[in-house]
């Protein structure tokens, strides 16, 4: 598809007009793009933010959710892109079997506080972190969930730098967290 910015013209007295490619400005097959973001909830409120960019390998391997990744291909720095996902395409739907709720007295008072986190093991040895989700009446709630579990969510994105990655980020991705080199 045409992106503004992805061919760019010079002109110059005398000579005929050249058109040359931008393909290493925009967002494509082993480039590393790196973006800023929030998250909104369905009421409009801003839930996790990020001014930092945050890092990826286009087209290689990331932890990014395949629509979002769909969205900013073709993106030319500067762009901004506003993605929705449903419960299904972001942190799944909310699983009340990894509610738990127990008198606060059988727990340990370092987890007395909403917010708290605790590790817990299965039978089978599994783990799963749980975090305090509510505390009242004598009684303290644990949910396993992504705290956005069931919930729809919208991406915004500002594409910030994109650049080549090099032959060992397309094998084995980039640090989400990619720094620039500061002199």
């Amino acid at each position: 598809r045409y992106r503004p910015g992805l061919v760019r013209q010079l002109n110059s007295p005398g000579s005929a007009v050249s058109i040359i490619p931008m393909s290493d400005q925009f967002a494509s097959q082993d480039k590393v793009v790196s973006f800023t973001y929030s998250i909104l909830d369905e009421s409009g409120e801003i839930v996790e933010q990020s001014d930092i960019p945050i890092s990826y390998v286009h087209g290689g391997k990331h932890d990014l959710f395949t629509k979002v990744v769909e969205a900013m291909d073709g993106c030319v720095v500067g762009d901004t892109v506003e993605v929705a996902l449903t419960p299904e395409e972001a942190f799944g739907p909310h699983d009340p079997s990894l509610t738990f709720t127990d008198d606060i007295g059988n727990v340990p008072p370092e987890f007395h506080r909403v917010g708290a986190e605790v590790e817990m093991m299965n039978d089978a040895g599994e783990s799963r972190k749980f975090t305090v989700s509510r505390i009242e009446n004598g009684r303290l709630t644990v949910d396993g969930n992504h705290p956005l579990a069931g919930k729809t969510i919208t991406f915004n994105i500002t594409v910030t730098r994109i650049r080549d990655a090099s032959p060992d980020e397309v094998a084995n991705g980039v640090s989400p967290m990619e720094m620039p080199v500061l002199h």
